[in-house]
């Protein structure tokens, strides 16, 4: 197809959910395209993983390949060269002459144009004579900071705008990309409608105060007497969404189903392999929804679709086959298939949150801290569960007591065996990781919503901000939805990064960004 005033047409290629665009061009290597512009011939213009896979019978000229140098090995007619253009894990092999070899070193991005052979040795059935070799952007390969030789991800953070530029976390990147195409589809199929809630809000959603404050950059360094006597930018303060949940409420009341994948910021001064400062949260919400076993179908049916959709694809495929020389920080591929074959599973297991109780003290001698009902889950207790209750396949918890969980969660009826007070809602644990995601019934009627926010505080404010009276209304467009036809609804938040870093069997979700911030580190 053709799109106007641009000339490209497209040509497809056997990577899931993309699409291979080459240029219209009026040169000698191209042929007659059918609109009248020539476009570039079939076997110009590939990626590196298609020239991988392309395999003629004989000898095809003209070829044209575009990617990054990774080495260079001298021998004394020819330089071997091998390329990468984020496309794949392994390298295309190019035979350049000497006399044409200047300029082509570690790093520099390049243009070869030659013969697409059969290769004699037997690293890979192909490779490219080059007869015309152009260098589009020098590198001095003596001060190029990624060399050929191992570099350990500690290394590889300190420099996120060049990082990408090796072949795992290339894959990484398109195991992202591949993965939203396929929630994008998922949720199409099922008429849900995909919005964008803001990033700037008046609320911190899970009320746990780990907010960034949005302040002007002219404002910032203002000493605090003036700041006080300056009227805020918004009037009143704002920040930086730790959720979307609370606006997805309000569109689900005007299109029904909704969902969203945005970015989210949480100010922990945490260090550790599963937190970030920015990160994504895909969140979806469902309207006229009864009871809480609708919510995790959703969430179980779309993980399992992203499981069964992506494993076969190229990209999960060479990840799991990758040479260990290319990952050897990464989780083992074997266990990396175990957690992909578990969330293919059909049918999850589900527990209350008083059952998981119950389980966990009577093995209460493996753990540090103690089981105790009305107390969170730590991450010992939902290792356990994961392995145990779960086995190879993610697990639901649901029924947390309602004074360790948000004021929006429905209240559970009937309570409790032990008559506590409990709320619909459900934690989904992943064997190691533990944690992926988590969901409830959104409190939809006025009276027990306003009673659920006086016991946790969040209505002192309202009678109380005499030097910030705008701060009163922070929640006010929140209780005006339950006020004029608020019907039962929920839905469930699914922390993206996280979940694509246990897929990927990469350590840190620090690795799985493209640039990662977390306390303490915003390099770029």
């Amino acid at each position: 197809m053709q799109r106007a005033g641009l000339g490209l047409c497209a040509q497809p290629f056997k990577r899931p959910f993309a699409v291979a665009r080459v240029l219209c061009l009026g040169s000698s290597l191209t042929s007659q395209h059918p609109g009248g512009r020539r476009c570039l011939s079939q076997h110009s213009k590939r990626s590196v993983a298609q020239f991988l896979q392309w395999k003629p019978a004989e000898k095809v000229d003209d070829v044209v390949v575009n990617g990054y140098v990774r080495s260079v090995r001298s021998m004394k007619a020819h330089r071997f060269v091998s390329l990468g253009d984020g496309s794949s894990l392994a390298p295309l092999q190019a035979l350049v002459p000497v006399d044409q070899a200047e300029g082509v070193a570690l790093g520099a991005a390049v243009r070869f144009t030659g013969s697409w052979v059969a290769s004699p040795g037997g690293s890979q059935s192909h490779e490219l004579h080059a007869t015309k070799v152009e260098v589009l952007g020098p590198s001095d390969p003596k001060t190029f900071p990624i060399q050929k030789k191992y570099q350990t991800p500690e290394y590889l953070r300190t420099m996120p705008h060049l990082r990408p530029r090796t072949p795992v976390n290339a894959a990484l990147l398109r195991l992202r990309s591949d993965a939203i195409a396929s929630l994008t589809g998922f949720f199409a199929n099922r008429a849900f409608t995909q919005t964008h809630p803001p990033i700037i809000t008046s609320s911190d959603c899970e009320g746990a105060g780990e907010v960034f404050t949005l302040v002007p950059a002219s404002e910032s360094d203002v000493a605090t007497e003036a700041k006080q006597e300056k009227e805020e930018f918004f009037r009143s303060k704002k920040y930086l969404s730790v959720s979307t949940q609370l606006h997805l409420e309000a569109l689900a009341q005007s299109v029904g189903n909704v969902w969203t994948l945005s970015p989210v910021f949480r100010a922990e001064q945490s260090d550790t392999a599963r937190h970030l400062s920015e990160f994504y949260m895909l969140e979806a919400e469902m309207s006229f929804v009864d009871d809480l076993s609708a919510i995790m179908d959703l969430a179980e049916d779309m993980l399992r679709f992203l499981g069964t959709s992506l494993f076969g694809s190229a990209t999960v495929q060479e990840l799991l086959s990758r040479p260990m020389q290319l990952g050897s920080d990464l989780v083992p591929s074997d266990v990396v298939r175990q957690r992909w074959e578990g969330l293919m599973q059909p049918a999850w297991p589900r527990i209350t949150y008083s059952e998981a109780i119950d389980l966990l003290q009577q093995k209460s001698d493996l753990f540090s801290l103690k089981p105790v009902w009305g107390a969170g889950l730590q991450s010992e207790h939902e290792k356990y569960l994961a392995e145990h209750v779960g086995g190879r396949m993610p697990v639901f918890v649901t029924n947390y007591p309602r004074d360790i969980k948000a004021f929006y969660m429905r209240e559970a009826q009937p309570l409790s065996s032990d008559n506590a007070a409990t709320v619909e809602c459900f934690d989904l644990l992943v064997p190691e990781l533990c944690e992926v995601a988590g969901g409830s019934m959104r409190e939809h009627r006025l009276e027990p919503l306003m009673d659920a926010m006086k016991r946790q505080g969040l209505t002192a404010a309202r009678t109380s901000s005499d030097d910030d009276p705008e701060s009163a209304k922070n929640l006010d467009w929140y209780i005006d939805l339950r006020r004029w036809g608020s019907p039962p609804h929920g839905g469930f938040g699914v922390g993206f990064d996280r979940l694509l870093s246990y897929l990927a069997g990469v350590s840190t979700i620090r690795d799985i960004v493209a640039f990662p911030r977390w306390h303490g580190r915003c390099d770029c």
